[in-house]
C-alpha cells in the first residue's frame, strides 16, 4: 500500500459518492489562492461530518477551527432552516477568506464566525448561553485539544456528538516520549476521553488524500 494508492481510492470514492459542488470547489480554490495551508478536511470526511450532523438531527453546531470554511459549509448545510453554526478562527486572514467562502455558499445567515483565540471566545459563548450544542467539531491547534475538549463538554448535553480531527498523526500518537506538542496534545485528549464518565468515545484510523491520520468521536452520555 502506498500514498498513491490511498489517494487514488479516496478520489474514486469521492467521485462515486461525493458530488462535485461549485461552492465547495470554489472554497478550496479561494483558500489555495490565498495561500492557506492545505489542511482542510478531505471531501470524504466533509461528507461524513455532514451525514453525522444529519443523523444527529443537529440544530446547533460549534466548530473550533474554521480555516477557509470548507468543513463549515459541509456542516452548515446539514442544519434545518432555523439552525445555526458558530465557528471560531484565530487568524484574521483565514477568517476573511472563510467569510467570503461562506457567503458564496449562501450560508451567511446561518453561520456566525467569531475571530479570536478559541480559549478566549469559548468562555464568551458559554457566558452568553449559546449552548448546549448538538455537535461540536474540533479541528484547531492540537496542543490545545485537552482544553477544547473540556469546553466542548461544558457546551454539550446528553446526546451531543464531539468530533476531533487529526488524532493519529501518521501513527506518531503511540510515541509516549514524543517532544512534539501536537502529539502530546492528542495523547492527553485520549487520556481525558478515557477517564471521562460522561462520554463514550472511540477513534478511527484513516488513509487517503491527506495521508495517514484519523479522527475521534465521543458521544456525551451524561449531563454536565
Amino acid at each position: 500500500m502506498s500514498q498513491d494508492q490511498w489517494t487514488a481510492v479516496d478520489r474514486y470514492i469521492a467521485n462515486q459518492l461525493v458530488s462535485s459542488d461549485p461552492a465547495l470547489d470554489a472554497a478550496l480554490e479561494a483558500s489555495d489562492a490565498a495561500g492557506l495551508p492545505s489542511i482542510n478536511v478531505s471531501p470524504n470526511l466533509g461528507k461524513l461530518l455532514h451525514l453525522l450532523a444529519k443523523i444527529r438531527g443537529a440544530r446547533k453546531i460549534l466548530e473550533i477551527g474554521t480555516l477557509g470554511g470548507y468543513s463549515t459549509i459541509w456542516l452548515a448545510r446539514a442544519l434545518p432552516a432555523d439552525g445555526c453554526l458558530v465557528t471560531l478562527e484565530v487568524d484574521p486572514n483565514h477568517a476573511e477568506i472563510a467569510r467570503a467562502n461562506i457567503a458564496r455558499a449562501g450560508l451567511s445567515g446561518v453561520v456566525e464566525l467569531r475571530l479570536g483565540r478559541a480559549l478566549d471566545t469559548l468562555p464568551q459563548i458559554a457566558a452568553e448561553g449559546r449552548g448546549p450544542f448538538d455537535l461540536i467539531f474540533i479541528d484547531a491547534d492540537k496542543p490545545s485539544n485537552p482544553e477544547y475538549f473540556a469546553w466542548a463538554l461544558k457546551l454539550s448535553r446528553r446526546g451531543s456528538l464531539i468530533i476531533i480531527d487529526n488524532v493519529v498523526r501518521n501513527g506518531a500518537v503511540i510515541d509516549a516520549d514524543s517532544s512534539d506538542p501536537s502529539i502530546q496534545g492528542v495523547r492527553r485528549l485520549n487520556e481525558l476521553m478515557a477517564a471521562e464518565p460522561r462520554v463514550s468515545a472511540t477513534a478511527i484510523q484513516t488513509v487517503g488524500i491527506k495521508g495517514y491520520d484519523g479522527f475521534a468521536i465521543a458521544l456525551v452520555t451524561g449531563d454536565a
